[in-house]
């Protein structure tokens, strides 16, 4: 069966959740060989070099990708996504000492209501009743993963650094998505080198190394699945659906890699995470079966037809 337009980029939007899911909780297990900055860096380099390599083989094939490259009208928003991917992964890696791997992909959720917020507020994107009671739901679940002792509510340090991300990655996806007609290749190919450097060398100049040689190949690998191949595909989506959209079905990340992470570290997690739990997916669900609005002309254009 043929899929049309929407539903291959619904179908693009979950093949990049499903792999970033894997993030969180390998890279909790790489954090014990690697220290967080120096992480984030060889996180989206990987990603980058994985990228250049499938850009060598079209070249050698000679095979044209028929896709519109970048120009100085991009650059902005390019740098800019730049920027926020050197500092959105730290952030996540710092928040992933301080709290449950677990708790850190359900709390990712939170970049559905940034990128929707910003979507709206900044990019003008139009949205429904639907996705703001989603983003309600969202939002009321990160509260409760976030609240260390509600008898004071105060707020986990883990937590907040991983919200800081979302917010990070939320903005970068609009930016993203104002570039997302260009050639995927490309992006990918800038997010990696550029931020995976930018990243390394602040890591190096604060002191921070390596334990080994084999946890930097295993990062490179996860990299290439988690940040290179889930961007690649993320950045299709988003031509086909929209930045705020697109988050929303890529909210089933956090779910698989909350369950992966239970499943990897037997964490046996408190009461307000299964709380939590059932907001959040009640939240997805609305957010991801959310129907476009469309604009008084358009209705009118779709009518006349």
């Amino acid at each position: 069966m043929k899929l049309d337009s929407k539903n291959f980029g619904i179908f693009l939007a979950i093949l990049a959740a499903a792999l970033y899911a894997i993030n969180a909780p390998f890279s909790k297990m790489l954090l014990h060989y690697i220290p967080s900055t120096l992480m984030a860096g060889f996180l989206y380099l990987g990603a980058g070099l994985g990228m250049l390599f499938i850009a060598g083989v079209r070249k050698i094939k000679q095979k044209p990708s028929g896709e519109s490259k970048l120009t100085a009208k991009e650059l902005p928003f390019a740098l800019a996504m730049i920027l926020l991917d050197i500092a959105a992964p730290i952030c996540l890696l710092v928040g992933l000492q301080y709290t449950t791997a677990a708790n850190a992909s359900l709390l990712n959720n939170f970049e559905i209501v940034a990128t929707a917020l910003i979507a709206l507020s900044v990019f003008r994107e139009k949205i429904s009743f639907r996705l703001w009671l989603g983003i309600g739901f969202v939002t009321c679940s990160c509260v409760v993963l976030s609240v260390e002792d509600a008898s004071g509510f105060q707020f986990s340090f883990g937590s907040l650094f991983i919200l800081l991300a979302c917010i990070c990655w939320g903005i970068e996806n609009n930016c993203t998505r104002k570039i997302s007609s260009k050639d995927p290749l490309q992006i990918v190919l800038l997010k990696g080198i550029f931020s995976g450097t930018g990243s390394l060398v602040i890591g190096l100049a604060a002191g921070e190394r390596a334990a080994n040689w084999w946890s930097i190949l295993l990062t490179l690998g996860l990299s290439l699945v988690a940040y290179g191949l889930s961007i690649f595909f993320y950045v299709y989506a988003q031509r086909i659906l929209g930045a705020a959209r697109t988050s929303a079905y890529y909210a089933i990340s956090p779910f698989i890699g909350s369950a992966l992470s239970l499943l990897l570290f037997w964490e046996m997690p408190r009461g307000q995470y299964f709380f939590a739990l059932g907001l959040m997916i009640l939240g997805a669900w609305l957010a991801s079966s959310d129907k476009p609005l469309l604009s008084k002309k358009h209705r009118a254009r779709t009518t006349r037809a």
